[in-house]
């Protein structure tokens, strides 16, 4: 198959998983607006498990070693409170300004990078990280200048402590490359998130009402199908090449956002956004792109 026509496949499934991972949020955000953020990922991760599971037989998965099962838990324990972060915040904020802020995990990624793995910064990295965190300044400055209230503010601050999670979880997510199928990620990532939610199951556990089952259907099938198509693609091409479809989730977010909350796109969100992008494109210029993919949808 030419080198165009092999590339062009998992470029397609990673819009596709992009797109997905951006629908995905927005059910989310109903959800939890609906029954509560407990419960939306509780009841989330039990479906999402199942799902996983039974693709796990009838494709005859292998067991992991005890190594890459360490690395799936860890992961997924990471996910689980990254994820509690950032829906926590989408149902205090716009979707597209939560998007826009989580694109400063690769920038921090570099730094954990250096930190965990003993890699070097250079000065592009250094220049990047400085004009990322411009982007996020001319975010949040719309929130600081009283445009909104100060649980917004709240949900933006933890827009970003989720950040620094997923940055955490991008580097377990590049050691854990190549060493597991993409049904295996999935399914491992739900099943260790429900087993961190199901400790708080006898106290916030409901059950769901009969309107909210078929958001809570949609978004584990949307969450486990966007994870498994873009561990698809990013196993068949060089995520340097793939990386700069991952910002299009910014535009999904301003699309469904709009579509389903009537939530406007501010001109801070806009420019903010496009400052963080040039800073992660320029690292991934500088760095190859050798971090993994970043859209947050990951959760």
């Amino acid at each position: 198959m030419p080198a165009r026509a092999s590339f062009l496949i998992p470029f397609a499934v990673c819009c596709i998983g992009v797109a997905l991972f951006s629908v995905m949020d927005a059910a989310m955000k109903g959800l939890s607006l609906a029954i509560g953020l407990y419960n939306a990922l509780f009841w989330r991760a039990i479906t999402g498990t199942l799902l996983g599971l039974g693709l796990m037989l009838v494709t005859r998965q292998r067991w992991p070693d005890r190594a890459v099962l360490r690395l799936h838990m860890l992961r997924g324990s990471v996910v689980a409170l990254m994820a509690g972060l950032f829906f926590w915040a989408l149902m205090r904020m716009p979707l597209a300004e939560a998007i826009a802020l989580s694109f400063i995990a690769p920038l921090i990624a570099l730094y954990l990078a250096a930190l965990l793995l003993g890699e070097t910064i250079g000065r592009q990295a250094i220049g990047a990280s400085l004009l990322g965190l411009v982007g996020v300044g001319v975010i949040l400055s719309g929130r600081l200048a009283g445009s909104y209230d100060r649980d917004a503010l709240l949900g933006a601050l933890a827009v970003l402590a989720s950040a620094v999670l997923f940055a955490w979880n991008l580097i377990l997510q590049r050691q854990q490359a190549q060493r597991a199928s993409p049904i295996e990620v999935a399914f491992f990532q739900h099943f260790v998130m429900l087993g961190v939610f199901a400790i708080g199951a006898p106290f916030f556990a409901r059950l769901p009402t009969a309107s909210s089952i078929p958001l809570i259907l949609l978004a584990a099938g949307l969450a486990f199908t966007s994870l498994a198509a873009l561990a698809w693609a990013y196993a068949r091409a060089e995520a340097q090449r793939l990386i700069p479809v991952e910002y299009s989730a910014f535009l999904w977010a301003a699309m469904v956002g709009w579509l389903a909350f009537g939530e406007r796109l501010t001109l801070n969100t806009a420019a903010g956004a496009a400052l963080i992008i040039a800073a992660c494109l320029m690292t991934a210029r500088g760095k190859r792109a050798t971090i993994a993919h970043v859209e947050p949808g990951t959760a």
